[in-house]
């Protein structure tokens, strides 16, 4: 579960306000796995009545991004991240509250780790699977990140 969930909403206001207001939540969070929701609702939804495809996008992204950020949060030395792909699939319309998943921790903290100790950028492909209350699938993504130590 979110240890301090107001300081991750406040966190979503100030740096991604577009997150905030669409709802976007992070659910859960530990080393290895991440859950983010996204609802479907009036700043979210395309004219096809369901979730607009940025909008899954950007929960999608979060579900990897966040356990990014947890393993390079005050790291020595400092490691950048920047997405360099992104991929999608989409399955079936999302109209209701969707959950993307992201089981990726280890290797990601594994992709930090090399880059640290060869120096140099490593990339990284991960997945993030969205599925309704049902746990039917809606969408699944895959997101290359690139994870480099910061000069000085």
């Amino acid at each position: 579960m979110v240890k301090h969930p107001v300081k991750f909403r406040m966190f979503l206001f100030a740096k991604l306000p577009a997150a905030f207001f669409s709802g976007v939540r992070i659910k859960e969070i530990d080393e290895g796995r991440s859950v983010v929701s996204v609802p479907y609702k009036w700043l979210t939804q395309n004219p096809f009545r369901s979730t607009y495809f940025a909008s899954l996008a950007m929960a999608a992204e979060m579900s990897t991004g966040v356990l990014g950020m947890m393993h390079v949060y005050k790291r020595k030395p400092l490691v950048s991240m920047l997405i360099t792909n992104m991929e999608a699939s989409y399955f079936k319309k999302a109209t209701g509250k969707t959950f993307f998943v992201c089981e990726d921790g280890k290797q990601i903290h594994d992709a930090i780790e090399e880059s640290i100790a060869t120096r140099e950028p490593k990339s990284i492909t991960v997945k993030s699977t969205g599925t309704n209350k049902n746990d039917e699938v809606i969408a699944a993504f895959l997101f290359t990140w690139s994870f480099k130590v910061k000069k000085i």
